[in-house]
């Protein structure tokens, strides 16, 4: 033959870290720790505010929708608001559609 077969040769045996060892969890452990201080947390510390924010609207109150409406609260019921957007202009929103409330005289005249 013209060419000679090429055995590999035996690889030394490598100390591997135990099976149980907790190094090899730790990379996924501090991945978890990192997204729970950047995005869960936050996100539901927004989501109580907002919640508190729904929950205290009042008739007079001034808002802007998440569409980007503003009016003021003509009544509240359990799931829907009703906002004044102009004279004699009233329309139904969602009470989760609601981005913010306003201050106090910031819509001049409706």
């Amino acid at each position: 033959m013209l060419i000679s077969n090429a055995y590999a040769e035996a690889a030394e045996a490598t100390p591997k870290a135990p099976e149980g060892s907790i190094m090899g969890f730790l990379p996924f452990i501090l991945m978890f720790v990192v997204l729970w201080f950047v995005i869960i947390r936050p996100q539901t510390k927004r989501a109580k505010e907002h919640k508190a924010m729904v929950d205290t609207l009042a008739k007079g109150d001034e808002i802007i929708t998440s569409g980007g409406i503003a009016g003021r609260v003509t009544e509240v019921g359990d799931n829907f608001a009703q906002i004044e957007v102009a004279a004699n202009t009233v329309v139904a929103v969602q009470k989760q559609a609601i981005a913010a409330v306003l201050p106090k005289g910031t819509l001049k005249a409706l």
